[in-house]
């Protein structure tokens, strides 16, 4: 029974522990600079690059998306390797939703972390790799039209089910894999609260044209 367990005890715990990597609150650090208490007082990418400059805030970006992409491609490869597990991709489903669980609430910054949206991109890749083109696109368009980082984050969080939910008719998703796109999407608008209640009053950071 242990030795059934062990690889999904792996995902689980690996998968956290990697996501909870606080990439952005350490690079601060490293210059000096405490996230938390600067510009939106966020440790993700989109703070690191306003707070710490461009080359931060893309290497804070890469980190954490490779935080998303890497576990779930070995759980993947591991689901497949064993050959017996059903639906194929629980291992990979479950590997995505720990790794934002650990970047959303990281156990070493008092469950205080960043929106997950860089790690999101890493696991869509992994997980949904079809989708992935879509979701670029409504980014893309919704920051260039509002040049909100939040409202384009926030936009595609919402298409990811819409395309997974296509993909699913299309009988090239399987209801696991729909189920964890509606619950990224739910916690990612979920850590965006205050970013919502900051576009209501008006507050909220554009990222201006240079």
């Amino acid at each position: 029974m242990i030795m059934i367990l062990l690889p999904w005890i792996i995902i689980v715990v690996g998968s956290y522990l990697i996501g909870s990597l606080p990439t952005g609150y350490l690079a601060g650090l490293y210059c000096g600079i405490d996230l938390r208490t600067r510009g939106s007082g966020n440790i993700g990418s989109t703070n690191a690059l306003r707070v710490l400059g461009k080359p931060w805030g893309y290497t804070v970006f890469l980190v954490d998306f490779l935080k998303g992409l890497i576990p779930v491609l070995l759980a993947t490869h591991w689901s497949v390797r064993a050959g017996t597990i059903q639906p194929p991709s629980a291992p990979g489903a479950l590997a995505a939703l720990c790794i934002l669980l650990g970047h959303s609430f990281p156990v070493w910054l008092r469950f205080k972390g960043g929106k997950g949206i860089a790690s999101s991109a890493g696991v869509i890749v992994g997980l949904f790799p079809t989708a992935f083109p879509f979701m670029i696109g409504i980014w893309m368009l919704l920051f260039t039209l509002t040049r909100f980082v939040s409202v384009a984050s926030m936009a595609a969080s919402v298409a990811l089910p819409v395309a997974v939910m296509i993909l699913y008719l299309l009988h090239k998703a399987d209801w696991l894999s729909l189920l964890v796109s509606i619950v990224m999407c739910a916690l990612a608008l979920y850590r965006h609260r205050a970013n919502i209640n900051r576009l209501i009053a008006g507050t909220e950071p554009r990222f201006e044209k240079k």
